[in-house]
């Protein structure tokens, strides 16, 4: 029995396995929260700071009366009653839902296209990738100085291809009917190489063997897309529709001020134009704030919802 005593005492010593102690695990859980307690910190006081402190302050300033001179006179929802009265602001609503309703979708298949496009091993892909991609990194500023002398009536680029075409005394920027389309135009043109970058990350993480299954089993590349890049890509998509709609919904203010300046006729008044206008114009920070507030709970409630029905891109 001795000897089996000194062989287990022995085969302990000499490197045999040792039952961990408890409390290791515990000390290395307690470090891990506190690193990610100080890798959060600077972006939660950022968010804290620039984002939630003045959205509050937003919302609470749409319950005054503020001409910017310091006169603050409270006044209750009466900028909200007279929000609801006002046809210039269900006017800019109806654009904005236009907007968004035309360039959303036609980002999303565009870019994705363009993804499928220069996923592919083509000549020069590196060089297409960057020619789609550049657009978005040019100020929008200057996107939109650009577009707006291409598009000038008789002497801009486009007007005069189209009057070598016989279409004469067409105003892109001029006419109601075709101002705010053209501003589509010009708004998917600018994002979307930044959407087939972020498509094409998730396409680069759908593993091959997916697809090369599929080609054995005889599967067409319409089949293909259906069966196996469109499900795998629901994240990326969920994320791609999200951000999408934030940036229409609160974006272009910079391509709307340059190009068309809300007209012709409010053709283009966007709500955040609007908003601008009524804060910067007007002096009405009050009612700006007030309609401004307005806009942000209708994008939460989009966001909750689109959270709520695919539960963050994984549907069921």
């Amino acid at each position: 029995m001795k000897g089996i005593e000194l062989a287990r005492t022995a085969g302990t010593s000499t490197g045999g396995p040792s039952p961990r102690p408890a409390s290791v695990g515990v000390t290395r859980a307690r470090r891990e929260r506190r690193a990610a307690f100080w890798f959060l910190l600077p972006d939660t006081l950022g968010l804290l700071v620039f984002v939630a402190v003045p959205m509050v302050l937003a919302i609470v300033l749409g319950f005054f009366r503020v001409d910017g001179f310091g006169s603050f006179d409270f006044i209750g929802i009466d900028n909200y009653v007279r929000m609801a009265g006002d046809p210039q602001f269900w006017s800019s609503v109806r654009i904005t839902l236009i907007y968004l309703v035309a360039v959303v979708p036609l980002i999303f298949v565009i870019g994705l296209g363009l993804a499928l496009l220069v996923q592919q091993k083509l000549p020069f892909i590196g060089l297409i990738r960057s020619a789609l991609f550049v657009p978005y990194v040019v100020s929008l500023v200057v996107v939109a100085m650009v577009w707006q002398f291409m598009l000038a009536d008789r002497v801009g680029v486009l007007s005069r291809v189209l009057g070598l075409l016989g279409f004469e005394n067409i105003s892109p920027l001029g006419e109601p009917s075709l101002a705010l389309a053209t501003v589509i135009v010009v708004t998917v043109w600018f994002q979307m190489g930044y959407y087939m970058i972020i498509f094409l990350a998730g396409l680069q993480d759908i593993p091959g063997e997916y697809y090369e299954a599929a080609r054995i089993d005889g599967a067409s590349a319409w089949q293909r897309l259906v069966r196996i890049t469109l499900p795998l890509l629901r994240p990326t998509s969920f994320f791609v529709l999200i951000t999408a709609t934030v940036a229409v919904m609160t974006g272009g203010l910079d391509l709307i001020f340059v190009l068309t300046g809300g007209g012709p006729a409010g053709a283009t008044s966007l709500l955040i134009f609007y908003i601008y206008e009524q804060a910067f114009l007007f002096g009405e920070l009050g009612y700006a704030a007030a309609v401004g507030s307005v806009l942000v709970v209708a994008m939460l409630a989009w966001s909750l919802a689109m959270f709520a029905l695919t539960k963050g891109g994984r549907f069921e």
